[in-house]
C-alpha cells in the first residue's frame, strides 16, 4: 500500500490522506466527546483518596475480566493452580511482569475472547526492536482522544477543530523529492503532515510557506524533526508563523531543543508521554508540571532487574497496567522506560492535583554504567541550551568508553568539546574515555525516531558491573 501511495501524484496523495483523515476522525470522536473531555478537566481537581477510590474500582474489573476473558492470562493462572499455587489473582502484585517480546510472540492470546469482532488493529514502530500489533476498541479510542483532547489541546488553548501541522514518521513524500510540497494537507483532521525527511536549508523557507497558506495554528511531533526545522529559520533568520504552542511526542524532549523551537515559532513548547499499547499517558502544564494520567493505567516504579518495587522518589522503570482497554488488557506490562514519580507536598501550580512525574530517566535498555556499576539514567545535560549543536548523541560503548556525537553549528569548537568531555566525566567518573565526533548527521530509527542515549552494553556486562 505504501509503495502505491509514493508513486501518487500530489492531488491524489492529497486525497489518499484526506480520506484517511475521516476515517480517522470517525474511529476516535464521536458525539460523546465533548462530554468526555468535560469530564476528563473535572477529575483533575479530585484528592488522592478519592483517585485511589476510582482506580481501585476499575483495578478490580481489569484483573476480573483478564482472569476470564483474555486465553494468556486465563491459562497462565490455571497452570499455577494446577502448580498447587493459591496466591490470589485479585492482588495485583501477584501477577508476572509482562515483557514485549511475551506480547510480540502472541499478540492474539492477550485479546479478549468476547467483542474480537469490534476492534482496530494496529501497530507500532518496533523502537526498541520488537515490533508489536495490538488491537483496540473504538470506546477505548474515544476514550483515549478524549483524554488527550482534554489535556493535551485544551491545556494549551487550541482545540481538535483548529488547524494544525505534524511532524512524525510518516513517510508522506517520496524520499527522493526534490522539489516542493513537502507536505500533505490532511483535510479530515484538519492536519498539514510534514515530512521529517526533507528539511534543508534550501526547503525550509517552503515549510514556512506552508504553515502560513494552511493558517496552521500549532505544531505537534517529534522534537528532533521540529527542532532540525526551527534551526534552519533561525539561522535563515526567517519569520515564521507565531504559534500558539509546539507540543512534542514520542521522543525526549532536550533542553537545547526546546529553546530553539520556542524561539523560532515564538511559542511555550509542551512535552507529551504516550503510546500505542494505551497504558499510560502524561502531559506538561504551564507549570513545565509533568502530570500522570490516572484514567489510563495503574504505574508502578519496580527496579530494574526483579519486581521489587523502588521507594517513592527514586528512579524505577515503568510497569503498567491498562485501565482502559477491556478488549486487550496488559497486565503489569513493562514498557521498557523509567522514571520518578514526584514527591513533592505542595500543589502544582497549575492548581491540578494529577500526580507528577519529576522525570523521564530513558529506556531501560539504555540506561548507562559507571565503571563501578552505578546506573546513570540521563547524560543529555552535558548538552547545554547555549551550545552551538544542531544534534547530539551519546552512546555507551564500554564501561570506560562514552562516544559523543555532534551535528556542529555555527562557532561550535575545541572549548565545547572540552564542555562535553567534562560533562560526561563528572557523570560517568573521571577515567572514562569520551571522544567526541563530529558529523553531517546522525541516523534515525526505522520510524524515524531521534535516541539521543544508546547503550551498546549487553546484559552479562550490566550485570557484571553490579
Amino acid at each position: 500500500m505504501t509503495s502505491v501511495y509514493s508513486k501518487l501524484p500530489t492531488p491524489l496523495r492529497f486525497l489518499a490522506a484526506t480520506l484517511r483523515g475521516y476515517q480517522l476522525q470517525a474511529r476516535r470522536y464521536g458525539p460523546e466527546t465533548e462530554g468526555l473531555v468535560e469530564e476528563a478537566l473535572e477529575r483533575e481537581t479530585w484528592d488522592d483518596a478519592k483517585w485511589r477510590q476510582w482506580v481501585d474500582g476499575q483495578l478490580e474489573l481489569v484483573l476480573h475480566h483478564a482472569l476470564t476473558r483474555v486465553p494468556f492470562y486465563r491459562d497462565h493462572w490455571a497452570e499455577r493452580r494446577r502448580r498447587g499455587d493459591r496466591s490470589s489473582p485479585e492482588i495485583l502484585q501477584n501477577w508476572p511482569i509482562l515483557s514485549k517480546r511475551t506480547l510480540s510472540e502472541n499478540p492474539l492470546a492477550f485479546v479478549a475472547e468476547s467483542g474480537r469482532r469490534r476492534i482496530f488493529e494496529s501497530h507500532t514502530s518496533g523502537t526498541t526492536g520488537t515490533p508489536l500489533r495490538l488491537w483496540q476498541s473504538r470506546d477505548t479510542l474515544i476514550v483515549w482522544y478524549a483524554l488527550l483532547e482534554a489535556r493535551i489541546r485544551r491545556w494549551n488553548g487550541v482545540t481538535l477543530h483548529d488547524r494544525w501541522a505534524q511532524m512524525g514518521g510518516q513517510l508522506v513524500t517520496p524520499v527522493g523529492r526534490r522539489r516542493p510540497p513537502f507536505w500533505v494537507w490532511n483535510h479530515g483532521m484538519h492536519q498539514l503532515y510534514m515530512s521529517s525527511y526533507h528539511i534543508a536549508p534550501a526547503s525550509v523557507g517552503k515549510y514556512v510557506e506552508a504553515m502560513r497558506r494552511y493558517q496552521v495554528r500549532y505544531l505537534f511531533g517529534y522534537p528532533s524533526a521540529m527542532h532540525a526545522l526551527a534551526c534552519e529559520i533561525l539561522e535563515r533568520h526567517i519569520e515564521a508563523p507565531r504559534l500558539e504552542v509546539a507540543i512534542s511526542n514520542a521522543e525526549p524532549l532536550l533542553g537545547y531543543q526546546r529553546s530553539a523551537i520556542g524561539a523560532a515559532f515564538q511559542c511555550p513548547v509542551r512535552d507529551t508521554y504516550g503510546q500505542a499499547e494505551i497504558v499510560c499517558g502524561a502531559s506538561e502544564c504551564s507549570q513545565g508540571s509533568m502530570h500522570l494520567w490516572p484514567e489510563v493505567g495503574f504505574t508502578e516504579w519496580v527496579h530494574d532487574e526483579g519486581d521489587a518495587l523502588v521507594p517513592k522518589g527514586r528512579a524505577g522503570r515503568m510497569i503498567c497496567t491498562a485501565l482502559l482497554s477491556s478488549h486487550m488488557p496488559l497486565i503489569r506490562y513493562s514498557m521498557g522506560d523509567r522514571s520518578i514519580l514526584s514527591i513533592e507536598d505542595q500543589p502544582c501550580g497549575c492548581g491540578r492535583s494529577l500526580p507528577r512525574i519529576r522525570s523521564f530517566e530513558g529506556r531501560t535498555a539504555d540506561i548507562m554504567f559507571t565503571a563501578d556499576g552505578s546506573p546513570v539514567g540521563v547524560l543529555d545535560t552535558i548538552f547545554d541550551v547555549d551550545m552551538p549543536i544542531r544534534e547530539g548523541q551519546i552512546i555507551q560503548e564500554s564501561l570506560h568508553s562514552i562516544r559523543v556525537r555532534v551535528v556542529p553549528g555555527r562557532g561550535f569548537g575545541e572549548r565545547h568539546r572540552r564542555s562535553l568531555a567534562q560533562g560526561v566525566r563528572m557523570r560517568m567518573g573521571p577515567n572514562v574515555e569520551v571522544p567526541i565526533e563530529t558529523v553531517e548527521s546522525i541516523p534515525r530509527t526505522k520510524a524515524g525516531k531521534f535516541r539521543v542515549q544508546i547503550s551498546m552494553l549487553d546484559t552479562r556486562t550490566r550485570l557484571g558491573s553490579l
